[in-house]
């Protein structure tokens, strides 16, 4: 599959969050009641952005009964994995440090997150310094 078919809309990571969250096979009522409690999608809405994503080979669906059951084909770490990786490619030339200094460089960030930002630097040193 290119990475192409691989991206997600915003919607599909909405409905993807929520079949992730809710964990082994949802129907699309239960991804409807936690992904729009309140209504802001329509049942048949999400129904069809499901058979798209399982067209998409992100979703595979199983029949019981009535109703359709889906799991997910990738986890969320995978799927995030993917959509940085193109990001990175992309816009930064598949330069993470690039990329780094761009979101360093552009926000607004209190001591806490710089600390922990270097914590997760230190730890990423020492288990390279490891391997």
């Amino acid at each position: 599959m290119t990475a192409r078919k691989m991206k997600l809309t915003p919607v599909e990571w909405e409905i993807m969050d929520a079949v992730w969250k809710i964990g082994g096979k949802p129907s699309v009522r239960d991804v409807v009641d936690i992904a729009y409690p309140r209504g802001e999608k329509a049942y048949t809405t999400v129904q069809t952005m499901m058979n798209t994503l399982e067209k998409k080979r992100m979703l595979r669906r199983e029949k019981i009964g009535m109703v359709n059951f889906y799991s997910p084909t990738r986890t969320r770490n995978q799927m995030i994995r993917n959509e940085l990786t193109s990001l990175v490619s992309r816009v930064f030339h598949g330069s993470v440090p690039a990329m780094a200094n761009f979101l360093l460089t552009s926000e607004n960030l209190n001591q806490d997150e710089i600390d922990s930002i270097k914590t997760l630097l230190h730890e990423k040193e020492r288990e390279l310094k490891g391997s």
